[in-house]
């Protein structure tokens, strides 16, 4: 007999048996199955409980016996308990949902509210809005009334909620909408926790509004079906326990990536960084010159840096999508946007500075017209570095001490 798990179309990306081995469920697996096989599934009744997923929370609230009001309302379920035969569904999506926001301090009462999506994420979010006093909730779908089209005629929408899968892991780097275009936008969210941070919410940060992104919800919701899953009652150490996943989640899946000028030890103090803390490292560079069978330098040389700075930014593409590494960039990495934002979905960025005089130019075209062109160089370049980093790292006696720095404030 199945014990526990998450069923839905597509798993490989799941956090959730992490979360719930930390609350002492190791009997939790993955179940990803077709429609038929969720319905025969929930038909066979053959397992303790179960967490349910896109596309299938709507096919649950049918198969249930009994589901709570809370699940009705909002029209899906997410958490099956079998109890001596009779499925019992409820939601404990809006208690996840609900924290995320607080957790953000991203108010809803009073504001126009716009939910991307229609799936059962979008219910629980109406429902979540409904009763936090939205004023206006409206909802946004390919082929509804409000549309991807004319969704930008609603200007005064002040929050948007995305229940979408557009941005999710492995098609990151997209966003639903342009949030550019919303002139009296405060808080955005996103349910999307693969990547951590999403363009949409990228996008949110640098306008400065207040973002949440998905992992706080589905450790939260997490946390409520553990407790329906062995019928607990409600404790304020619910909280506590909350908080505890979410830094070990963040600290675990966070890249640590690095970037500073052509020649400051990235790779050098990355691999150091990589052994200390047991995790992989990837060198940029290197990963280009493994796919593409030429290194950077040649690339240049032959095709030119526009030609090189297409090819980095597939690279990233690629590297950034990874979890629980060390990544060191070029170092002209930071040059474009895009790339900026590659580095900061999954990772958190340290900008290793070096003197000048003591930069590595052998074998780096970009940097080798001497001392001139590399303060010239930097001078385009130091504002970006600073722009896209988290931390920036001191000048170190030794690669040993900068990468020692770098673990003390990642572990912090």
């Amino acid at each position: 007999m199945t014990k526990y798990g998450l069923c839905g179309e597509k798993l490989g990306h799941s956090f959730s048996p992490i979360i719930h081995k930390m609350l002492g469920n190791d009997d939790y697996s993955l179940f990803a199955m077709t429609r038929e096989g969720f319905l025969s599934f929930m038909k066979e009744k053959n397992f303790s409980a179960v967490n349910v997923t896109i596309p299938y929370k709507q096919d649950a609230l049918s198969a249930c016996g009994e589901v709570s009001e809370e699940a009705k309302n909002i029209g899906s379920v997410n958490t099956v308990v079998n109890k001596n035969g009779t499925l019992y569904g409820y939601n404990t999506d809006i208690y996840g949902f609900t924290f995320m926001l607080e957790n953000a301090g991203i108010q809803i009462a009073g504001k126009k509210v716009l939910v991307l999506g229609t799936g059962g994420t979008s219910l629980t979010a109406v429902s979540a809005c409904k009763m936090l006093a939205a004023s206006e909730i409206i909802t946004v779908s390919r082929k509804g009334d409000v549309n991807y089209e004319n969704v930008y005629d609603i200007k005064d929408a002040e929050i948007i909620i995305n229940t979408t899968p557009v941005g999710m892991y492995p098609s990151n780097g997209i966003s639903p909408v342009d949030i550019s275009r919303f002139e009296k936008l405060c808080g955005v969210a996103d349910v999307i926790y693969n990547p951590q941070k999403t363009k949409l919410i990228l996008d949110a940060e640098k306008r400065g509004l207040k973002t949440a992104g998905g992992l706080s919800m589905l450790v939260a919701q997490a946390v409520e079906a553990d407790r329906l899953f062995f019928s607990r009652e409600k404790s304020d150490d619910d909280i506590i326990k909350i908080q505890k996943i979410l830094d070990h989640l963040n600290f675990q899946v966070s890249n640590i990536v690095l970037v500073g000028m052509p020649g400051c030890g990235k790779s050098t103090v990355g691999k150091i960084v990589s052994e200390k803390l047991g995790r992989k490292f990837v060198d940029a560079d290197d990963y280009i010159t493994e796919k593409y069978r030429r290194t950077p330098a040649d690339i240049i040389k032959a095709d030119g840096e526009e030609e090189f700075r297409r090819i980095e930014t597939e690279a990233l593409r690629d590297i950034t999508k990874l979890s629980s590494c060390v990544i060191s960039c070029g170092g002209g990495a930071v040059i474009k946007e895009e790339n900026r934002d590659l580095i900061k979905q999954n990772g958190v960025c340290f900008y290793i500075t070096r003197d000048i005089e003591k930069l590595a130019t052998y074998g780096r075209p970009l940097s080798s017209g001497g001392i001139d062109s590399l303060k010239k160089l930097f001078e385009i370049r130091e504002p970006l570095y600073k722009m896209t980093a988290d931390f920036e790292i001191p000048p170190c006696e030794s690669a040993k001490d900068c990468a020692d720095m770098i673990i003390e404030r990642f572990v912090k």
